[in-house]
């Protein structure tokens, strides 16, 4: 886990103690390369009901994958709200769990994520998505 983390700057982990979290656990797993482990965890974040929509429809972009916001606003049936829906995937306080890195511009180029950009690529590229370089990313 060191290792994969390693992209994140300076990390020191140990192995989860038999009785660890299920979280824990879970995000082990997840970056030791199970990309479903953590589908399963429950996220029940603070957030307005907007919010909590937005948060809720990350979790239907499968792993290796990506979205633009316009194709997060159309999946909760607000077509129009892409600005309202960038903002809300941009407060996501569940960052993994509800997968915000998975939404990207709607040129195909990363934009905006809390981490960091090198972040998010890291994150897609993880998930074997065929992630924009770092290069491509808007101004």
């Amino acid at each position: 886990m060191e290792r994969l983390l390693g992209a994140w700057g300076e990390v020191r982990s140990e192995p989860a103690p038999a009785g660890a979290s299920e979280l824990r656990r879970r995000i082990d797993d997840y970056f030791a390369g199970d990309l479903t482990a953590v589908d399963a965890l429950p996220a029940d974040a603070v957030g307005t009901a907007f919010q909590r929509e937005v948060w809720l429809a990350l979790r239907a972009i499968p792993a290796g994958q990506t979205w633009t916001y316009g194709q997060l606003a159309a999946h909760i049936g607000r077509p129009k709200a892409v600005r309202a829906v960038g903002l809300a995937n941009s407060q996501n306080p569940v960052a993994i769990v509800q997968p915000c890195h998975r939404v990207i511009g709607a040129n195909g180029k990363l934009t905006g994520y809390a981490g960091g950009l090198d972040k998010k690529e890291w994150l897609l590229r993880h998930e074997g998505a065929t992630a924009p370089l770092l290069t491509d990313r808007e101004p």
